[in-house]
């Protein structure tokens, strides 16, 4: 006799990754989708960096886990990288193309998290105001590059004017947790000397009565969030830190309006 099959088994095969080609202003994008696994709330849609693509460690943990706790999980190539290309275009393409991916992480209805690693996080942090972003996720923002904490980036992190969780490494040299201003994490009266906020009047505004982010470390990692042999913890440990912490981010955005804290 034929058993019915379980609901796990339903799950699996419902949840099958598909990709989806966009077509933007600047050549098409791709986008991976990993099905939320049980009834969908959220699409965290997720960009790569300017030097790797969706393979990367963060996003790959990330697309697994996520979907088991009512998110659709979608990968984002932009368009440079499915051409081939070695190198990112400036800010600006990668902005535009953004802007042009965002309808189709929006056709399901449902908020979408704009988030992304490294350049990614840039652009999810630029663009989240003017397109309606839920919230932002940013990891391993690269506040600064290298060696140069003077040339901060730490104004379109601020300016991103929606509930935004950081997920740094505690190695990063793009900047490490300790370098990320505390304005910004509590109460604020206003935006500090030397912070240039990006967006529009309203999102700065919003910034100045407080917006916060969340700062998650994970101790030894480094840019790309990997953990040296001699550490601590172990790899698969430290991105257990990035998973738990983003479920825990997205159960808890769940139970609060967005807006400035009160």
């Amino acid at each position: 006799m034929n058993e019915e099959p379980s609901v796990e088994a339903v799950e699996a095969v419902e949840a099958v990754e598909a990709t989806e080609a966009v077509e933007t202003g600047v050549g098409p994008a791709r986008i991976t989708w990993h099905p939320a696994r049980r009834v969908p709330r959220l699409v965290l849609a997720l960009g790569h960096g300017a030097g790797g693509g969706i393979e990367a460690r963060d996003l790959k943990a990330l697309a697994a886990v996520l979907p088991a706790h009512g998110v659709t999980v979608a990968l984002v190539e932009q368009p440079w990288r499915v051409a081939g290309k070695k190198v990112a275009p400036a800010p600006k393409t990668l902005d535009l193309a953004w802007r042009d991916i965002w309808p189709a992480l929006t056709k399901p209805g449902l908020p979408v998290i704009s988030g992304g690693r490294s350049a990614g996080a840039r652009v999810a942090c630029r663009t989240a105001g003017e397109l309606g972003a839920h919230a932002v996720l940013a990891l391993s923002f690269p506040l600064h590059p290298p060696g140069r904490p003077e040339k901060s980036r730490a104004g379109e992190l601020l300016g991103a004017a929606v509930p935004t969780l950081v997920v740094q490494g505690g190695n990063d040299p793009f900047g490490r947790p300790g370098e990320f201003p505390e304005y910004g994490r509590g109460r604020a009266s206003g935006v500090p000397p030397g912070v240039q906020l990006r967006g529009s009047a309203g999102a700065r505004a919003v910034v100045g009565d407080g917006w916060a982010y969340e700062l998650v470390e994970v101790a030894h990692g480094d840019h790309g969030l990997a953990v040296p042999q001699r550490a601590d913890i172990t790899q698969d440990e430290a991105l257990t830190v990035v998973t738990d912490a983003v479920v825990r981010w997205v159960a808890e955005l769940g139970r609060r309006r967005p807006g400035p804290l009160g």
